[in-house]
């Protein structure tokens, strides 16, 4: 472990930059016409990336109430784009998956967030990107390895 503080709080930093990636990312998104909102675009992504999991689940690993996730999910369901299926291990849960309805809306938001991840290293040599991922990656492990803090 390091005992140098570092010089700039740097979670301003990585907040900053998390904030105008979305900024330019819902822009991207409207513009490129998928029918869905940056949230619901969000919701979709995760689901394709951590299917059959329960809303339960999804709501934690989004940061979002269950609520909020509750309407995005019945938003989704009605355009066709996600399914609710009912969990083997619980029948007052449901499963969350992507519908195949949803390829093409996939297509064009992994389009959108390619281009803004380009635009966020322009300028960057190959080591330089694998550098930042890195970094960035043990910073997250580091955190969320660590025990939530005491409270008296």
């Amino acid at each position: 472990m390091t005992s140098v503080v570092p010089p700039r709080p740097i979670g301003y930093l990585v907040a900053d930059i998390a904030r105008l990636m979305r900024r330019r990312f819902v822009r991207a998104l409207a513009a490129a016409d998928t029918g869905v909102t940056a949230a619901e675009a969000r919701v979709l992504a995760y689901v394709e990336h951590y299917p059959g999991q329960r809303q339960a689940a999804l709501a934690e690993r989004l940061g979002v109430e269950p609520m909020t996730l509750s309407a995005l999910l019945d938003r989704l369901e009605a355009a066709g784009l996600l399914r609710r299926l009912p969990d083997p291990q619980d029948r007052r849960a449901k499963l969350i998956e992507v519908d195949p309805n949803a390829t093409p809306v996939l297509e064009r938001i992994h389009d959108v967030a390619i281009r803004l991840r380009m635009e966020a290293v322009e300028g960057f040599s190959p080591a330089d990107i694998d550098a930042v991922y890195d970094l960035l990656e043990r910073m997250h492990e580091n955190l969320a390895d660590c025990a939530p803090p005491e409270t008296s």
